[in-house]
């Protein structure tokens, strides 16, 4: 059944015989089980789909991300403080900043595939909503909201702690090699090289666990490769390497 059509069945809250099966297929994925069903339908209700249900704004998820984003900043920063006693305010701010942005929390709703479950009028959907960054992030935040409404903190933080928090140090190493593609880039721009260009030499793998290997060429030859779990990444490697080897050419005399 389209999520449209769901609207106007008005059920959500009350028997659970009426639970559509693709609201126990999201509780099953982030291992919950609301006893208030109407809140988990709030937090999946982007305020563009209001003009299906006559609702007003308020009824949209935008109250529950903003509870969701307090509670979420709580428990990451007791986790942070928690598991990283002898780092600084300062880094304790920069790994919670990496954690509870846009980008990160779309990447985690995503592995929920949390976007087919979101409420969007049509153009909306047409628009690409369903995988927009902004509001999968929104809609997390809600369902974190609902959580805590729901059964209190205990459950919230467990889902905070197993699918955002603990990813903190892939985050760093994504973190640590992010300068290496602009470095390259300035090494080329400044001694008027042709590139860099990276190209995907090999994927292998399932889609959920793909394994890219990229090259990048400088002036049409290949100076590095570099291997990862997404072509960013690969492509970071690659820059790396090839940073390393155009180094050791310039130390050594060698025209590079």
């Amino acid at each position: 059944m389209e999520w449209s059509k769901l609207f106007f069945f008005r059920l959500f809250g009350q028997q659970r015989a009426s639970l559509p099966s693709q609201l126990e297929d999201l509780m099953r994925r982030i291992n919950y089980r609301f006893h208030d069903l109407a809140l988990l339908t709030q937090a999946l209700k982007h305020r563009s789909c209001l003009v299906l249900t006559g609702e007003e704004r308020i009824q949209s998820n935008e109250r529950l991300e903003l509870l969701g984003d307090a509670v979420l900043g709580l428990v990451v920063t007791e986790y942070l403080y928690a598991q990283h006693p002898d780092e600084e305010e300062g880094t304790l701010t920069n790994y919670k900043s990496l954690l509870v942005n846009r980008l990160n929390l779309g990447r985690v709703a995503r592995e929920f595939d949390l976007g087919k479950f979101i409420f969007l009028n049509e153009s909306e959907e047409r628009a690409g909503g369903r995988t927009r960054d902004s509001i999968l992030a929104d809609a997390l935040e809600a369902v974190i909201g609902a959580m805590y409404l729901d059964g209190g903190l205990e459950p919230a933080r467990k889902m905070i702690q197993k699918h955002i928090a603990h990813g903190l140090p892939s985050l760093l190493a994504e973190t640590q090699l992010q300068n290496f593609k602009s470095l390259l880039l300035e090494y080329c721009q400044r001694d008027n090289k042709q590139g860099p260009i990276y190209l995907v030499e090999n994927e292998e793998g399932p889609d959920h666990h793909k394994v890219f290997t990229v090259g990048v060429l400088i002036n049409g030859i290949k100076c590095g490769s570099g291997v990862g779990s997404s072509k960013k990444l690969a492509e970071q490697r690659a820059a790396e390497e090839a940073l390393k080897r155009l180094r050791t050419n310039q130390a050594e005399g060698k025209i590079s």
